[in-house]
């Protein structure tokens, strides 16, 4: 088998894990079109279609599913081959990233101080937003998710839980009193969090969901925090979100013994089961910097 035989192969796998050859050529660091030239190559030495393409769709023909179950696995052996053989030491290449807007300014620091430096030939496209980007048809890379996340068929490592807690000003607290227990929640002023249009419950650690009355909605940690210290109700917000704010004095915790279910972080790829040297060392960079926000920090009570 000839080298660009092999190629052939390593490119139909990676369309189908993509979905698209939009997705694989991205991928491959190669065009939409170099990946379709390699696919009609690859149909014609075999004579079948191994995809039913349109304009609406993108799906395996029966042929083209058993080739792929077949050749995959020796794709993927050939692959980790290769890159069991590179010293796994230096990150080289472009990343497109999505962050979340609060955790990415917290991470955007040493990830530019710090991992850069160390790898210089590394290139990143990062864009901040707590909006679920369509990796695949948007182009990116990787995407650290904050929450659960629906099965999309793409590849998530998950790296750590934050906790929640309830926080609210004390000119706040001193005009309509702190509550005692978690029935009197449904009482007060609250500032809610909502994503992709969905406002989020007050969610405890045994599952059980509050539902609140919002005086303030928004879909960003930033913009919570700014309300709930300007006093118009209490937040269920991450920790490390309003660290500052409760060692100053500017908020305080509410009902601080009140256990409430943790966030997870993830994050997500497309790249399958053969991660590039590049994203896997930024993956691991950034658990590294995430892990302590795990631990229950210090409060101001």
């Amino acid at each position: 088998m000839t080298v660009e035989h092999l190629h052939g192969l390593s490119v139909f796998v990676r369309s189908v894990e993509a979905g698209s050859f939009t997705g694989a050529a991205r991928l491959l660091g190669t065009t939409p079109s170099a990946v379709s030239k390699s696919i009609a190559r690859l149909e014609r030495r075999l004579g079948v279609r191994l995809f039913q393409r349109s304009t609406r769709a993108f799906v395996l023909t029966g042929d083209g599913q058993a080739y792929y179950e077949r050749i995959a696995p020796l794709v993927r052996g050939l692959e980790e081959a290769d890159e069991a053989l590179k010293a796994p030491t230096t990150a080289a290449g472009k990343l497109r990233v999505s962050l979340p807007v609060d955790l990415g300014r917290q991470l955007l620091d040493p990830i530019t101080s710090q991992l850069m430096p160390r790898h210089p030939a590394l290139a990143l496209d990062v864009s901040l937003s707590d909006r679920y980007v369509d990796l695949i048809q948007e182009g990116f890379d990787l995407a650290l998710r904050v929450g659960k996340v629906a099965d999309s068929g793409l590849h998530a490592r998950a790296l750590i839980d934050l906790p929640l807690v309830l926080v609210a000003s004390p000119q706040y607290l001193a005009r309509h009193g702190e509550p005692q227990t978690a029935a009197e929640l449904g009482a007060h002023r609250h500032v809610r969090y909502r994503l992709d249009g969905q406002v989020l419950p007050i969610l405890l650690a045994d599952g059980t969901r509050l539902p609140i009355e919002g005086m303030f909605d928004a879909d960003s940690g930033q913009a919570m925090k700014i309300a709930a210290v300007n006093g118009l109700g209490i937040a269920q917000i991450l920790m490390t979100t309003v660290q500052d704010e409760l060692d100053s004095g500017k908020l305080r915790c509410v009902l601080p013994h009140l256990p409430l279910m943790p966030v997870p972080v993830q994050v997500m790829h497309g790249f399958g089961r053969n991660l590039p040297i590049r994203a896997k060392l930024f993956i691991d960079f950034m658990a590294e910097r995430l892990a302590p926000l795990a631990r229950t920090n210090k409060q101001t009570l």
